[in-house]
């Protein structure tokens, strides 16, 4: 009797994981850089919470926007590949069956058994066996453009609240360093949980973030402090 093995494994959380780290990682660098940027340039208390107001809005609204967009040309891409394939496989069936069989051949079985595995695969599902196999497209990499806008625009307004809170709580004299210190901090946990749940190194995840998120706050303060130097 055959009993199914069910294995879980951590690709397949690819698609959502990417849009929520992405969208939290951005909103932490570019609001703390905004907001130190903003200080730095020696504006008032008000001037510096609507600057972060407005960025956690309009970053938010900009990445939702972004992400549907790419993700949307990459599912009209798939969907367009999916309908020539479609095409293919309904004018030169042999055809496809000898170019699905060359690429297990490729993949180190024997021709024979090759294509013995082309035809039982393609009798259940042509069009998914070669989705799957010739187009490198599957159900756990395939496009989600509503679910990438939406965990995107969750993370970013997320991490965009953070720095924010910063500000009611701490002098202003102490604002710059204290939001640099606690973006650098929660760059690190988020890299770290990251590669935690997506099962990479996780002190390689963390560095990764901490040096360009502390990057982009530097220029930010510089800039910043040209800027109120001029005025």
């Amino acid at each position: 009797m055959y009993i199914q093995h069910k294995e879980y494994h951590r690709i397949e959380r690819i698609g959502w994981l990417r849009a929520a780290v992405l969208g939290a990682n951005d909103g932490i660098i570019s609001t703390a850089s905004l907001m130190i940027g903003v200080a730095a340039a020696h504006t008032p208390y008000n001037g510096i919470l609507v600057a972060g107001i407005a960025g956690l809005i309009a970053g938010a609204m900009s990445m939702a926007a972004g992400e549907y967009i790419s993700v949307s040309s990459q599912a009209d891409t798939e969907k367009s590949a999916l309908q020539c394939e479609k095409k293919e496989l309904d004018v030169s069936l042999p055809n496809e069956i000898e170019e699905l069989t060359t690429i297990y051949i490729n993949r180190g079985l024997e021709p024979d058994f090759a294509k013995k595995v082309a035809k039982q695969l393609m009798a259940k599902d042509a069009l998914g066996t070669h989705a799957r196999d010739e187009l490198g497209i599957s159900e756990i990499s395939s496009a989600r453009p509503l679910q990438a806008a939406l965990f995107s625009a969750c993370s970013f307004t997320l991490g965009s609240l953070l720095p924010l809170l910063i500000i009611f709580i701490v002098p202003g004299t102490y604002l710059i360093l204290t939001i640099s210190v606690m973006a650098v901090l929660l760059l690190a946990l988020l890299g770290g949980v990251a590669a935690k749940v997506g099962g990479a190194r996780i002190i390689l995840g963390s560095l990764r973030v901490v040096v360009w998120g502390t990057l982009a706050m530097i220029v930010s303060a510089g800039i910043g402090s040209l800027l109120g130097i001029a005025v």
